[in-house]
């Protein structure tokens, strides 16, 4: 999906490829960018492995990924990385007569209904989970990303996290081996699937299952909490990150301490190669992005997206400027 704005007299035009995650978000801030930064921006939807391929062939003016670069392969590249937003990964199912959040799941029930050991909603392991709370008899379906997806990096790097079962089985990453299921490109793909298909369940980034109006679960996190998703669970989760020591501003939100944290958070990353001037469009790049992180606080609230705090917005920028 590719997201083409109409290019103004005398405005820079640059291009972006990769995370669907972040789709969204640099569409707004897109959409504003034309008048008040004076950039055209096309985003290509491809997801953050072939965003980060392409960045890496020089064929993008940025890369989007939602899983940060390696930091010998950045060196080696000279790129920068840096984040836009933070958002949550949620479970979205497909239940007639739940409601949202109205069923409560753990870490490792998820891993074992994707592992395709919980065949329907009835089973036991899920039963204990929601005392009192008739379920239906309905089968399972699990629907996962058939593409390079950081949004199956940060949901598989969850389960890993909290499933042994999972980390020594199916591991963690852009694109994995998976036990079953349905596969759907994009973050839309997913969600359209999950939609189709009674007793699915599927991970989408939150603001494509709020603005779907699908139906969420909560998550017990990392303190014991049943917790809902929504900006109030992504934000104490971002609370806890440890900006001072994540190299490449690549800091981990999984399953972090806090009574009301979501336990599946992730920030999303851009990618440039520096110095800004090295490219013919770096320098718009920089004047888009720059624009976007003192600017696009609104929009990305408006989106269900958590901003990056103030002082490390003002650290990216400086870094960025000073990047050899």
């Amino acid at each position: 999906m590719a997201t083409a704005l109409p290019v103004m007299a005398h405005a820079a035009d640059i291009t972006g490829a990769g995370s669907s995650f972040a789709a969204p978000i640099y569409g707004a801030w897109g959409a504003d960018g034309r008048s008040a930064a004076g950039v055209n921006l096309n985003y290509q939807t491809v997801g953050s492995s072939a965003g980060q391929n392409q960045i890496l062939a020089g064929t993008v003016d940025f890369g989007a990924s939602d899983v940060p670069m390696d930091r010998q392969k950045l060196e080696n590249a000279h790129l920068f990385q840096f984040p836009t937003v933070m958002g949550g990964i949620v479970p979205v199912i497909n239940l007639p007569g739940v409601a949202a959040n109205q069923i409560q799941l753990d870490g490792p029930t998820l891993a074992a209904i994707y592992r395709g050991e919980i065949e329907q909603w009835n089973d036991p392991k899920i039963a204990a989970l929601n005392p009192g709370m008739k379920l239906p008899d309905t089968p399972v379906a699990t629907v996962h990303r058939a593409d390079g997806s950081g949004t199956t990096a940060v949901f598989t790097g969850y389960l890993a996290r909290v499933s042994p079962e999972w980390r020594e089985g199916q591991g963690a990453g852009a694109s994995i081996s998976w036990p079953g299921g349905i596969g759907a490109r994009g973050n839309d793909g997913v969600a359209a699937s999950v939609r189709n298909t009674e007793g699915a369940i599927g991970y989408v980034e939150y603001a494509f299952a709020a603005n779907a109006h699908m139906t969420t679960v909560k998550l017990k996190n990392h303190s014991g909490a049943y917790v809902a998703p929504g900006m109030d669970s992504f934000s104490r989760a971002a609370e806890a990150a440890d900006w001072k020591d994540a190299s490449h501003f690549a800091v981990d939100l999984l399953d972090t301490t806090g009574p009301g944290a979501w336990p599946i958070v992730s920030p999303t990353y851009v990618l440039v190669p520096v110095p800004t001037g090295k490219t013919d469009h770096g320098p718009a790049v920089r004047k888009f992005f720059g624009y976007a992180l003192k600017n696009g606080d609104a929009a990305a609230l408006r989106l269900d997206y958590v901003p990056v705090p103030a002082n490390v917005k003002t650290d990216i920028l400086q870094q960025w400027d000073s990047a050899k």
